[in-house]
């Protein structure tokens, strides 16, 4: 079974050209959490259509309208591992 992961991503980066916020990178949504911006998961869809309705319905509310072409839908299939290894933390220098 394939679910739809819809997110949206609020950007805060300073990745453009002009060192403002880089929204999109080709048709694909620019993402780096790393340089501040802020992606939220506002569902997980059985259809895609149930995505993309649930993206004109959010494009009304405030902050999602400021950036109404940020919506990024991800299919991901059920019961399948992702993360298979432990990992490291990495100390913030400060």
């Amino acid at each position: 079974m394939i679910v739809h992961l819809l997110w949206h991503v609020a950007h805060h980066n300073e990745a453009a050209e002009d060192g403002g916020a880089l929204h999109l990178e080709g048709e694909d949504v620019y993402l780096d959490e790393q340089d501040g911006d802020d992606a939220k998961l506002l569902g997980v869809y059985s259809t895609r259509a149930a995505a993309e309705d649930r993206i004109r319905r959010a494009r009304l509310l405030p902050g999602f309208a400021d950036e109404p072409d940020c919506f990024l839908i991800a299919e991901h299939p059920v019961d399948r591992d992702e993360w298979t290894e432990g990992f490291v933390r990495v100390p913030v220098a400060g």
